[in-house]
């Protein structure tokens, strides 16, 4: 189980002082020994963008084959402070991230050792900004999604897995997480059978699948709507990305405190460990490769969404 990492991870990131340094050097504690705090200044303040990195028994950097998985925590901001106090609905991305380190961590400790790499990556900062969004307010960000998106997205990540709440909508009417389908150089792939399967495994109800229109995985900045940012690391990516709204029956604010709830968290932290062990192993895989080339063969590439488009 997952659910003491998850309240650590909640402890460590409930709080004003909250540092990427201080983040690093609980993982160093828990023994991840390559960890990678990089501090970046915005047009609204600074965050820490944080990178661990759990390396696998055959994984790139031990010379073998294994493919690697990438999981980022995605969000604007843990806290809004001082305009609200506390750890904000909008910081489980960054939550369900640490708390997947930590969780890593300790199968480390103990010998339970994944086939491929898991790159794990998300920011830390307790003053973010907040911006109007409808159907309700979101968390902004002190810097720009591009910055985001260099720092969060890894070359090495073979898949990968975005963490976003995504409660502030009408369009998502479940409570726990659901995930999108397959997003990959600007095309919107069927779901995987693979994500479905684990996702009924670990939360041992139906799979619950979220809408995604094309305006979802066009970068921001662009003029058009967006869900919410929970795609946008695949603008920046040629891997295969597939989405993890943590979710809620009605429309919750991104500033909006005291909504953090730590059994939905946790499921999303144990899918996680459970997505890693089979893509690891290739025994799972995010998208169906002849058929992508099949995509490719008869329409063409489609990665000018992952643009800014005409100008």
């Amino acid at each position: 189980m997952s659910f003491t990492r998850t309240l650590e991870a909640l402890d460590l990131l409930d709080r004003s002082d909250v540092s990427g340094e201080m983040v690093k050097d609980v993982f160093l504690k828990a023994g991840i020994k390559e960890v990678e705090v990089k501090k970046i200044e915005g047009p609204k303040g600074h965050t820490d963008f944080i990178k661990a990195v759990i390396p696998g028994s055959h994984g790139k950097r031990m010379n073998g084959t294994a493919p690697t998985l990438g999981i980022i925590g995605r969000l604007g901001g843990i806290g809004a402070r001082p305009e609200r106090i506390g750890l904000v609905s909008d910081g489980d991305g960054a939550v369900a991230a640490v708390a997947t380190v930590l969780k890593m961590a300790k199968m480390l400790s103990v010998g339970d050792v994944l086939p491929g790499d898991v790159i794990i990556s998300t920011h830390i900062c307790p003053d973010a900004p907040t911006q109007p969004h409808e159907p309700v307010p979101f968390m902004g960000s002190p810097v720009d999604m591009t910055t985001m998106n260099q720092q969060e997205v890894d070359p090495e990540m073979d898949a990968i897995l975005i963490v976003d709440t995504t409660r502030g909508n009408r369009v998502i009417n479940h409570k726990g997480f659901a995930i999108s389908p397959t997003v990959k150089e600007g095309y919107i792939l069927r779901v995987s059978e693979d994500i479905l399967s684990i996702m009924e495994i670990v939360t041992g109800e139906l799979p619950v699948v979220f809408p995604l229109t094309i305006q979802d995985i066009t970068p921001y900045g662009n003029g058009l709507y967006h869900l919410n940012s929970i795609l946008q690391p695949s603008t920046a990516a040629k891997a295969p990305c597939i989405g993890i709204a943590i979710t809620s029956h009605s429309a919750v604010p991104g500033c909006a405190t005291g909504a953090s709830h730590a059994t939905d968290i946790e499921q999303v932290v144990r899918f996680n460990i459970e997505v890693a062990k089979n893509f690891t192993r290739k025994s799972c895989s995010f998208y169906i490769t002849k058929e992508f080339e099949l995509l490719i063969d008869l329409y063409g590439p489609m990665n000018h969404f992952q643009t800014a488009g005409k100008k």
